[in-house]
C-alpha cells in the first residue's frame, strides 16, 4: 500500500506516516550506512520502498533472485499461514549472513510476518522490524507532535 502513498497523501489533509521514511529515519539514528532488505519479492524488487531508503543516503542490499524467491515463498506460504518452521529460520540466517558478508549493518525486516520467523536474540546484526518502528515509534511520535 505504501507504493500508493503520495496519492493518498495528496487527498488526505493529515500527515501520512510512510513506512519507509520512519525506517530510514530509524536506520540514520542508528548510523547505519549499508542495509540489507527481505520482504516480499515485490518489496525487495520494486524500487518504491529502496528508494526512500537509498535517497536517506543508505545504501540498500538484497537477496540474489534464489534467496529473494525463498525469503517471498516462505512469507506467502509459511508465515501467512502460520506456520514457522526451524528449516525456514536457518534458510533466512543464512540469507542474512550472507548479506551480513556483503557489507550489511544491519537488516530490515519490511514484512509483517518475518518477525514470527526472525529475532534479534537470533543473529547479532541489528535488526529493524518496519512494522514495530511504523506502529510504536513514528506513530507515538506524531502523536506527541500534535499535542504539542
Amino acid at each position: 500500500m505504501h507504493k500508493v502513498a503520495h496519492k493518498i497523501q495528496q487527498n488526505i489533509s493529515i500527515p501520512l506516516l510512510h513506512i519507509a521514511n520512519v525506517t530510514a529515519d530509524e536506520l540514520k539514528e542508528k548510523k547505519i550506512k549499508k542495509v540489507a532488505l527481505l520482504g516480499t519479492k515485490y518489496t525487495m524488487e520494486q524500487d518504491f520502498y529502496k528508494n526512500i531508503i537509498i535517497n536517506s543516503g543508505i545504501e540498500v542490499l538484497i537477496p540474489n533472485e534464489e534467496e529473494r524467491s525463498i525469503v517471498n515463498n516462505t512469507i506467502f506460504n509459511e508465515l501467512c499461514l502460520g506456520i514457522v518452521s526451524k528449516s525456514s529460520k536457518k534458510s533466512f540466517l543464512s540469507i542474512i549472513d550472507k548479506l551480513v558478508n556483503q557489507g550489511a549493518e544491519g537488516v530490515i525486516l519490511g514484512c509483517t510476518e518475518i518477525g514470527l520467523l526472525i529475532q534479534q536474540n537470533d543473529t547479532s546484526v541489528p535488526l529493524f522490524d518496519t512494522t514495530l518502528i511504523h506502529a510504536t515509534q513514528a506513530a507515538l511520535d506524531s502523536i506527541v507532535d500534535d499535542i504539542n
